[in-house]
């Protein structure tokens, strides 16, 4: 039964410095994306120093800076997706009019939907 154990033992030893380390990993303030535009100001600001970062060699240093900046883009990236989802539904709005030949309801989303789609392409 001792034998079974020492593998057991030696694979906890050894996975204590590594479950140490993951404690200590910092969290950060993310820059806010409270506008579709500050979250595409952000996105392309961050993904340029991301793409800086891995060009070189990645030391501790950097991984550390990868990780502070994933912040600002997941918040990017989340105010995009949130803003694509109330794009959609616009969209969706459009069709349905479309379908029921309504004009007016056609105009008032389609206007909408476009005023959100420009701000995704610009």
């Amino acid at each position: 039964m001792r034998i079974y154990l020492l593998p057991l033992t030696l694979t906890a030893a050894l996975m204590s410095p590594a479950m140490a380390d993951a404690g200590d990993v910092s969290h950060y303030q993310a820059k806010a994306a409270d506008s579709h535009e500050q979250a595409v100001a952000n996105f392309k600001e961050y993904n340029g120093r991301l793409e800086a970062l891995l060009a070189g060699e990645l030391d501790g240093s950097d991984l550390a800076q990868v990780h502070e900046l994933t912040y600002t883009l997941e918040n990017a990236l989340e105010k995009m997706r949130a803003e694509a989802s109330e794009m959609a539904l616009a969209l969706e709005e459009v069709h349905l009019a479309s379908e029921r030949a309504d004009s007016d309801a056609v105009r008032k989303h389609g206007k909408a939907y476009l005023g959100a789609a420009k701000t995704l392409i610009n």
